[in-house]
């Protein structure tokens, strides 16, 4: 009986992680609207964006994004084609090894990235601040 009582409560807590997951990405969807951008799209730009903080000039292979962002490699490669088209971002060919990608955020995106960073992390605190919500 205990057993089956602490594995619901493992239950119950993974789905209220997943409560708090799908409504935070919910509201940061709607909040990043507005800028054009979805909450994945953001997520591309920000890594980018830590990494320009931290190097002055970084870019990142795909791979290292997609492991950052958890993305499918597929999905992560049409979002920064997206972002490509868009003009945030830049794609070139990787020195090391020929066969990867390399990312880099452009003055236009670093611009944009600035701009909705506040938004975005307002949203953040608003939605995990008060620790999840009881649904029952």
């Amino acid at each position: 009986m205990a057993a089956k009582k602490a594995e619901q409560v493992l239950v119950n807590q993974w789905r209220d992680i997943l409560a708090v997951h799908a409504r935070t990405l919910c509201e940061l969807d709607r909040a990043l609207h507005r800028h054009g951008l979805g909450a994945s799209d953001f997520e591309v730009l920000d890594v980018l964006a830590e990494g320009v903080a931290s190097d002055g000039g970084c870019t990142y292979r795909v791979q290292e994004i997609s492991d950052r962002v958890h993305l499918s490699q597929s999905a992560l490669s049409r979002l920064i084609a997206r972002l490509e088209k868009d003009g945030f971002v830049t794609r070139g060919m990787c020195e090391e090894d020929r066969r990867g990608v390399r990312v880099s955020l452009t003055p236009k995106g670093r611009e944009l990235h600035g701009e909705v960073l506040p938004v975005q992390r307002a949203v953040l605190t608003r939605m995990l601040s008060a620790g999840p919500v009881d649904t029952d």
